[in-house]
């Protein structure tokens, strides 16, 4: 596979930095070095230096954020910039999770700025785009993906999208325990690869990493990781313990040396 899969742990809400230490005293043991595959922990804003601090040093893991100012420092209460994240070791962002579209209303002009304000300081996006059941229904699909993608996207060039990783979030199948076929995942992530080939050529759409982000768990994630354009997973509920995690970081080690 000429793209190197990325597995990602958005823990949400949970775990307090007792309970990430001790998630990495069980994780971090099962790696002897790098794996093949690019393995990323997004604990919550207090548990980050104490995951930044058990992670340096090593190679198999990297550290991400669930969040982030769009603004570099000021008046902006509650808000965290992307130097901050980098003081205490963060590599990614995640950036337009469905959550934070759905629930505190981030437009895609406003993680258009996010997007940018990481890339300017060096740290990876993890740009979430998706459907919901109602659009799914309505037939909106490549509507709403392609609105998402252009809008979160814009003035983002060639340098900058190839340092972007996409991950497609059915929002119908996150947390519901319900996942995408792996049919739809990959019917889904082909037409985000032809967006961003639409937007940047397909030479360099063929390059960007696209993760699946709907209830992936080790039951289905071999299945789901063949498809041809699922290049690794954002991972909820399934990343909140370490065996489980890694049963589905075991799927992408497994598909990256087939």
């Amino acid at each position: 596979m000429s793209r190197r899969l990325i597995i990602a742990a958005n823990w949400k809400m949970n775990k307090t930095p007792a309970e990430t230490a001790a998630f990495l005293e069980d994780f971090l043991p099962r790696f002897s070095g790098p794996c093949g595959v690019d393995v990323v922990i997004a604990p919550t804003f207090v548990c980050l230096p104490k995951a930044g601090e058990m992670l340096a040093g090593q190679t198999a893991v990297s550290l991400s954020a669930q969040n982030m100012s769009a603004e570099s420092s000021g008046a902006f209460t509650g808000e965290i910039s992307a130097d901050m994240l980098k003081s205490v070791g963060v590599q990614y962002v995640i950036l337009g999770h469905s959550e934070r579209r759905s629930l505190y209303g981030e437009t895609d002009a406003g993680i258009n700025s996010k997007v940018k304000a990481a890339l300017a300081s060096g740290l990876l996006p993890i740009l979430c785009v998706g459907e919901t059941l109602e659009e799914r229904d309505g037939g909106r699909i490549e509507e709403v993906l392609t609105t998402q993608l252009t809008g979160s996207l814009k003035g983002i060039d060639q340098s900058g999208i190839e340092k972007t990783v996409i991950a497609y979030e059915p929002v119908w199948a996150i947390g519901t325990g319900r996942t995408a076929t792996p049919g739809q995942a990959q019917e889904a992530q082909a037409f985000v690869r032809k967006v961003l080939g639409d937007l940047y050529g397909a030479a360099t759409a063929a390059n960007v990493r696209i993760q699946y982000g709907g209830s992936a768990k080790p039951a289905n994630a071999a299945e789901l990781i063949s498809q041809p354009d699922v290049d690794g997973f954002l991972v909820g509920g399934a990343s909140l313990e370490a065996e489980s995690f890694f049963g589905i970081v075991q799927a992408g080690i497994d598909a990256s040396a087939t």
